[in-house]
């Protein structure tokens, strides 16, 4: 049986990103994918575990739950963006000597001016971090 493979425009569609950003993710290994002449392919499993949905993750650690939460926000300039993804990833680090998995991937489209956040993790940890987005968006109008 063959796995499921995706462009890089399918997965910057299912993850809600431009598709640089997963282009990059690629490039910079933070996403597995095999190049088919010039063109980059994502297997189904590679998806998961980049996602953090795949079972071999989940049965490594005692994590039962985990949510992923895709949050865009529209007419954030890059001054703006950069404050917030500061605000997130130093939350994530304070959050972090706890033992509990949290991540958090931030982009920003200039020509947009549009914000996309993923955050990964527990659902009480991605709860708070939700709050925190809303709480500083709100701060930022």
């Amino acid at each position: 049986m063959r796995e499921e493979l995706f462009s890089v425009e399918q997965v910057a569609e299912k993850l809600g990103l431009h598709v640089r950003t997963v282009r990059n993710y690629v490039r910079d290994g933070r996403l597995k994918a095999v190049r088919i002449g010039k063109q980059y392919r994502i297997a189904a499993s590679d998806l998961a575990e980049f996602t953090g949905l795949s079972g071999s993750e989940r049965a490594s650690t005692s994590r039962d739950v985990e949510v992923t939460s895709v949050v865009r926000i529209e007419g954030v300039d890059a001054a703006d963006a950069d404050r917030l993804a500061t605000h997130l990833l130093a939350s994530v680090q304070t959050r972090s000597g706890d033992g509990r998995t949290l991540r958090i991937e931030t982009s920003h489209d200039r020509e947009r001016s549009r914000m996309r956040i993923i955050v990964l993790g527990e659902p009480e940890l991605t709860a708070d971090v939700l709050r925190l987005i809303a709480a500083l968006t709100e701060a930022m109008t």
